[in-house]
């Protein structure tokens, strides 16, 4: 698939984790959907949620309201399980992107097996493709696994960039291999067909290089952002992860 050689590179803001702390004391503070807003004035080109089974953060209403509320395009990070197909399909998000969940973890520990899952994952993208929804499908830096992607019919995957980001953070010679990985994936999907996004344990020390790879056209970062706004703000956190993504992809900052 043929490409520019810079391709713009979007940047989706999660803002999971102001539910988190909203949801630590209860009542509406502070507010998910105002995190959003400030995001989008920002420079944020999307949102993320992640709605889990036990509505740990974010919460239907809120996935109500950032429908209503925001102008940028909404992504709905769910597991393929009938309540959240059926919510997706109620509340019509611009994008679907299904992740593994298991109550037990912190947080989504590595892609989908979409290769072995391929019997289950059919119908909650048929439908939700049919709904108008863009459906991604967040997989590991695997060929096998985005060639699956493909024949399920989504439109995009996410590349999971954790195990790159854990390996940089700790100091491991390994990330170089694990960065070639994600490189190798991207062009790979990009040559199917498939739009390429990349997210997961993303900061400024890893969004350099991630962001350098040219067929990534978005990237979803969300922790990172939420945790270094109580230092120097939300506005403040986003303005630096574009500058240092527009840095990497050799555009001129706007």
């Amino acid at each position: 698939m043929s490409f520019e050689l810079q391709r713009p590179l979007r940047l989706g803001v999660n803002i999971d984790h102001v539910a988190t702390v909203r949801n630590a004391r209860g009542g509406r503070h502070p507010d998910p959907i105002r995190a959003a807003q400030l995001a989008i004035e920002a420079g944020a080109d999307g949102i993320t949620a992640h709605l889990r089974e036990d509505r740990r953060h974010i919460v239907d209403t809120d996935i109500a309201r950032l429908v209503r509320e925001i102008d940028r395009p909404l992504n709905l990070e769910m597991a393929a399980t009938d309540e959240m197909v059926a919510i997706a399909l109620h509340t019509r998000p611009h994008a679907v992107c299904l992740v593994p969940e298991n109550r037990a973890e912190r947080t989504t520990e590595g892609g989908l097996d979409v290769l072995g899952g391929q019997l289950r994952l059919r119908t909650p993208v048929r439908l939700l493709a049919d709904s108008g929804a863009r459906v991604s499908l967040f997989v590991e830096p695997d060929a096998e696994q985005i060639d699956a992607a493909r024949d399920l019919g989504a439109a995009v995957v996410e590349l999971h960039t954790g195990r790159y980001c854990d390996l940089v953070t700790a100091g491991d010679q390994a990330a170089d291999a694990e960065l070639a990985r994600l490189r190798d994936a991207a062009a790979h999907a990009d040559a199917i067909g498939l739009e390429v996004h990349a997210g997961h344990g993303i900061d400024f020390a890893t969004v350099g290089r991630i962001a350098a790879i040219p067929e990534v056209v978005e990237l979803n970062i969300g922790h990172f952002l939420v945790g270094e706004a109580i230092f120097v703000g939300l506005a403040d956190a986003i303005a630096r992860m574009r500058l240092l993504m527009e840095e990497a992809r050799g555009e001129e900052p706007a």
